[in-house]
């Protein structure tokens, strides 16, 4: 399995960026992982919002999920 890149990740998760800044977040991109796992942190209204985990799963991971090949799993780190 090929290795996913920090940039490529990072490339497709600014494509993302502007829903979460619209409510007044945003992340920072911490790690990805040779095994495809990415880690992120959540700023602003993100942290503290309720719906922090269905943004995680099924905004920020689906889109990696349709964008890089080899990627697996969004990872919330604190």
């Amino acid at each position: 399995m090929e290795e996913i890149s920090y940039i490529e990740v990072d490339k497709a998760l600014k494509k993302f960026r502007p829903f979460l800044v619209r409510d007044g977040g945003d992340y920072e991109l911490i790690e990805v992982t040779p095994d495809g796992i990415v880690k992120i942190k959540l700023l602003g209204a993100c942290e503290t919002c309720p719906s922090s985990d269905m943004t995680l799963k099924m905004g920020i991971e689906l889109t990696l999920a349709e964008k890089i090949i080899g990627f697996k799993e969004v990872v919330q780190v604190f």
